[in-house]
């Protein structure tokens, strides 16, 4: 499978291609810029493996949650490929792209909480499946730090929101969690789990390749319809 995959839903702006198993990827921490980012880094994937859009099976992103405006860069960018192409996409819950990224055993359960501004955070239980597959455990939720709830069988937690709240930080570890640092929604896990999900069947079409914001309330003041770049 030819599959390129992007995340821009934190300030770890990142593309990946994976092609006949070989995956590279490039990605750069940066608070702002990422839409001056995200096409160069696909430029440079395609160029140095030889490769056209149009030879891709599909594309995948990070659909969020994440932050507002890099959620419309990944869906905008990915929206305009799909359409130039004839591509199929594959959105991918970019917390899961954090829980995949962990060192865990296959059937440990992962915390994960990304930072959600305002003082509080995104978060979600995931389980680790076999052959790299990430299965949710509940809906993704947005909350204050004290909304945020370890469920017993949990046994890490990981996420960039954890550095920036240190009581959360602290009462996992008390309840015997062991605690990721410096882990983002990164392109390399979105290829793996957007790839999964194509053989699973869930693709869809450019026009249904949206972000999802969770925090619906100010996304609604905010949100703007996503413009796919011709």
């Amino acid at each position: 499978m030819k599959l390129l995959a992007l995340d821009t839903s934190t300030e770890c702006c990142s593309v990946a291609l994976l092609s006949a198993d070989v995956l590279t990827l490039r990605e750069t921490l940066t608070e702002r810029g990422h839409a001056d980012l995200v096409l160069p880094f696909v430029d440079a994937l395609l160029t140095e493996a030889g490769l056209a859009l149009g030879d891709l099976d599909g594309l995948a992103f990070g659909r969020g949650p994440g932050a507002f405006t890099g959620l419309r860069i990944a869906a905008g960018v990915v929206q305009g490929l799909a359409y130039s192409a004839g591509l199929r996409v594959v959105p991918v819950s970019s917390l899961a792209a954090v829980a995949a990224c962990v060192p865990a055993a296959a059937g440990e359960t992962v915390l994960v909480c990304n930072d959600a501004r305002m003082g509080e955070l995104y978060w979600g239980h995931y389980v680790l499946g076999t052959d790299g597959a990430v299965i949710a455990l509940g809906a993704e939720r947005v909350g204050p730090p004290d909304s945020v709830i370890a469920l017993s069988e949990a046994r890490h937690a990981a996420g960039n929101g954890l550095a920036r709240h240190a009581g959360l930080r602290t009462a996992l570890l008390v309840q015997g969690l062991r605690v990721h640092e410096g882990l983002y929604p990164r392109a390399d896990a979105v290829v793996r789990l957007g790839a999964a999900g194509f053989v699973a069947g869930l693709s869809v079409g450019p026009e249904e390749a949206l972000p999802i914001y969770v925090r619906d309330k100010v996304a609604a003041v905010r949100a703007a319809t996503v413009t796919p770049l011709q």
